[in-house]
């Protein structure tokens, strides 16, 4: 399970003080989350709200916890800051496969962009982290640019060739269907055996269980969500859709016997403390 704050308060319409955000991680990291996508190494002009992440690292408590840290970057120099703290163990790349929605996002091309990716693999390998490649508009584009499954699953191919091992195809604008993500996983994961291929839905909250269902059936079992379904992206034009809710994940995992090893009142606590924060 990956927790995604980061994603929950980037598009946030108020600044959340930086104490706030760092107590509101610290009873995240308490709840035994796989990972925590808890900030960015990204142009403050662009996400004002996370330019206290350097400031919010060295006040985490990471004594007693296992969850590891993931802070998404979008170019070279942002991976070149990230990588000099000890605490992050992984680095996000947001990867679209749109190519519209690539410039709008990071201001390159998708071919401008893959050499990105190929350099803060290289930083990666380095500095002892781990890339984690957001297959951004995986399920589809509202731009007309060209989008089938063969193409989704031919960037994975791509991206993998370059030593990445973990891959989160990502339903940026909330469109996947059922049979799309069933089709997708189940070529992905019998393929990439030595790759973790995760999946990072948006959805409304009547579609989220039936997208959940059918990765998961598929063999996908890395997940990302955000407490409350907070976040998602502005570029889906609809209100209702958000990330996938941690509590919606919980459920559905408890009704079908799967074993997640959460605190529950750690859980229940840090929810408390999101319908603060998120209000």
């Amino acid at each position: 399970m990956v927790e995604c704050p980061r994603d929950a308060m980037q598009g946030w319409k108020h600044f959340i003080p930086t104490a706030e955000k760092v107590k509101y991680l610290n009873a995240l990291l308490k709840v035994g989350f796989d990972v925590l996508d808890f900030g960015s190494f990204v142009s403050a002009k662009a996400i004002p709200q996370l330019i206290d992440t350097k400031d919010i690292i060295p006040q985490l408590d990471l004594d007693n916890t296992q969850t590891k840290l993931l802070a998404i970057i979008a170019n070279t120099r942002g991976a070149e800051e990230a990588v000099a703290y000890d605490q992050i163990n992984y680095l996000g790349f947001p990867f679209s496969i749109s190519e519209t929605f690539q410039m709008r996002n990071t201001n390159k091309t998708i071919a401008e962009s893959l050499v990105q990716v190929e350099e803060i693999q290289n930083l990666c390998v380095k500095n002892g982290k781990e890339m984690v490649i957001y297959i951004s508009m995986g399920f589809g584009n509202p731009y007309g640019d060209e989008y089938n499954a063969e193409i989704a699953i031919n960037w994975v191919r791509k991206i993998t060739q370059l030593g990445v091992k973990t891959i989160a195809m990502s339903d940026t604008i909330g469109v996947a269907k059922p049979e799309n993500i069933s089709y997708i996983f189940n070529h992905l994961i019998p393929e990439f055996k030595d790759a973790v291929i995760g999946a990072h839905f948006h959805s409304t909250p009547d579609t989220w269980e039936e997208k959940m269902q059918a990765a998961y059936d598929a063999g996908c079992r890395r997940f990302d969500s955000a407490l409350k379904g907070i976040g998602g992206c502005p570029m889906a034009k609809d209100d209702l859709v958000g990330n996938m809710a941690t509590e919606n994940i919980t459920y559905w995992c408890e009704k079908n016997d799967i074993q997640l090893n959460l605190n529950k009142t750690a859980f229940n606590e840090a929810m408390l403390m999101a319908s603060g924060i998120f209000m």
